[in-house]
């Protein structure tokens, strides 16, 4: 174990409430490509990236069923399952010392591994649900995409008829006031804000980092990447997610 794995661990055993920011690092080894890198969703796909617009999606019928389609297809992140890094993160939890776990991801992979709901704040939404542009109607991905499979090329809300759209934050679109309250909350509250595999580039999210240390908490990156907040750290580590984490929070890594 390293100098800075020790002194990042200590920091966790030393901590009374931990504040967890996750992005698209800590699922890279669940097989989930990041956005914009070189093998990207968009980067691939640049049909992906449009459809992830609201202004093109609500006006453009035929992205909408293309997006449907490939949806059905299963295309999007098939039989992908937690990592040893989301795993890692349930430890915190069952030693009473998690307050809040936020994620910029869509993919659901913390609850999947056994992070509780209610300790989750989706500050970007979930690909896995479901909801509608009009009401408040929402719902399972699949109960949607069943009804694609069916034949529905563009199925609308059974409740109004309006546009169903994946419950995530397109671009054009705000985050949930109370998500980002929730998270703000918990980057003031925390003694100890780890920050894992998030560029911290995103506003107003990243803010969270700034809030966190304005109240006395320690910070804890661990990045591929360099971050704006570096500076602000006590510990910034490089390592594999999956290697290192579960040595910080006390968590041994899966042998499955």
């Amino acid at each position: 174990m390293s100098d800075l794995i020790r002194q990042a661990a200590a920091l966790v055993d030393e901590a009374r409430s931990v504040t967890v920011l996750t992005g698209a690092g800590i699922s890279t080894d669940s097989g989930i490509p990041d956005f914009r890198g070189p093998q990207g969703v968009w980067t691939k796909d640049p049909a992906a990236e449009k459809a992830s617009n609201i202004r093109h999606y609500v006006s453009d019928p035929e992205l909408r069923r293309r997006n449907w389609e490939r949806r059905a297809r299963g295309e999007l992140w098939r039989d992908v399952v937690p990592n040893n890094g989301h795993r890692a993160l349930v430890s915190l939890e069952a030693r009473l010392k998690l307050h809040t776990l936020v994620t910029q991801n869509v993919d659901e992979l913390h609850q999947r591994a056994g992070s509780s709901p209610d300790l989750v704040v989706e500050i970007h939404g979930t690909t896995r649900k479901v909801g509608c542009l009009s009401c408040d109607w929402g719902d399972d991905m699949e109960v949607v995409l069943a009804r694609v499979r069916a034949g529905e090329a563009d199925p609308d809300c059974p409740q109004c008829g309006g546009i169903l759209k994946s419950a995530t934050v397109s671009f054009g679109q705000s985050l949930d006031p109370q998500a980002l309250r929730r998270a703000e909350k918990a980057a003031k509250e925390c003694d100890l804000f780890l920050a894992i595999g998030s560029s911290l580039s995103v506003y107003p999210i990243n803010e969270t980092v700034s809030m966190a240390k304005i109240a006395g908490a320690k910070l804890v990156i661990l990045n591929a990447e360099p971050t704006p907040y570096d500076r602000w750290a006590d510990v910034i580590i490089r390592d594999s997610i999956g290697d290192v984490l579960p040595q910080i929070v006390g968590a041994e890594p899966a042998t499955a």
